[in-house]
């Protein structure tokens, strides 16, 4: 499904979705130690630069076991990484993947999630050859289900004590999308 010799690079009207490298662990510090960016995202701000190279660690790996493939948001020009969206969890025998963004909060508001995920859920359907992409949310995080909602995601249900993370039990909404139902609304 992931050709692993070849980082894809997507390019829409304002962004580059690129590979994140290690060069780029202190604007991932920068955006990923904000508790406001974090508080849906699973895992405690980050502290040092050690944490973002682990996380670009985690991006690699994925990359390479193909059950993953996260993208560095940069606006054009920029070069700068300023958020992550990409596919966690791909299942090839099932045709699905999870699908997961973050943007640092100076960009809030301004339409760049939205573009670069629906840049990353076109290259699902068509490039990786998905059937089903999943976005599990928290339930208060309010703009992240609004996002998925206008990219025609349907909530399938709440998963209940879905994750144990940061201390606790999250429950998580699933959202999904179709191939088919992304191809009828893009025709």
């Amino acid at each position: 499904m992931i050709d692993i010799n070849l980082f894809p690079e997507i390019e829409t009207d304002r962004l580059i979705l690129r590979q994140v490298t290690k060069n780029d662990a202190e604007s991932i510090l920068e955006y990923l130690s904000d508790k406001d960016v974090m508080k849906h995202y699973g895992l405690e701000p980050f502290k040092s630069t050690d944490d973002a190279l682990d996380e670009i660690s985690w991006y690699q790996s994925i990359f390479e076991k193909k059950t993953g493939i996260r993208w560095g948001i940069t606006l054009k020009g920029q070069g700068r990484v300023i958020g992550s969206c990409g596919f966690l969890n791909i299942v090839s025998q099932h045709y699905r993947s999870e699908v997961g963004f973050e943007l640092s909060k100076e960009y809030w508001g301004k339409g760049i999630a939205s573009e670069a995920f629906e840049a990353v859920i076109k290259y699902g359907f068509e490039q990786l050859n998905l059937q089903r992409i999943q976005a599990l949310i928290e339930p208060p995080n309010i703009p992240s289900q609004k996002l998925v909602e206008r990219k025609g995601f349907i909530k399938e249900g709440l998963l209940r004590n879905y994750e144990f993370t940061c201390v606790k039990f999250d429950d998580l909404l699933m959202y999904a999308l179709l191939k088919q139902d992304f191809e009828k609304c893009n025709d």
